[in-house]
């Protein structure tokens, strides 16, 4: 992940990192948590936008962490869903899967339709406020 971000950020694209968790639920963090874990995983991504109370989250129907959301040069959901085709976070497994972010962000620097435009999301669920 962190490499993707490095890598298109460089090429001009945004990555947002939304924090959606609860207060007291699992995946919730203070702004000070979020700045350690972005140090400790070598994150680069453009911000990280905290949303206690899902409202962002909510509004993409994100379930599960990571929900990835591609939106095009028209401001458009050009993809959402898992980051990949694997639900795994061993190396080789990630190495070989197929990057449904990759795909969509250079088939849009491309000028091309994003082929695959939504998939189901895995990982662990989001603990929204109130849910």
């Amino acid at each position: 992940m962190q490499a993707l971000q490095r890598k298109y950020t460089g090429e001009g694209d945004v990555w947002l990192t939304i924090a959606s968790s609860a207060p007291g639920e699992q995946g919730y963090v203070t702004p000070s948590e979020a700045k350690a874990d972005l140090a400790r995983w070598h994150a680069a991504p453009t911000n990280y936008l905290l949303d206690p109370n899902g409202i962002v989250g909510r509004l993409y129907d994100a379930r599960a962490t990571p929900t990835m959301v591609v939106i095009n040069r028209d401001g458009r959901v050009a993809y959402i869903g898992a980051i990949d085709d694997t639900p795994s976070t061993r190396l080789a497994d990630v190495k070989t899967a197929k990057n449904y972010v990759v795909a969509a962000l250079d088939e849009i620097a491309a000028g091309k339709p994003v082929t695959i435009a939504a998939t189901r999301a895995y990982g662990c669920s989001i603990k929204y406020t109130g849910a």
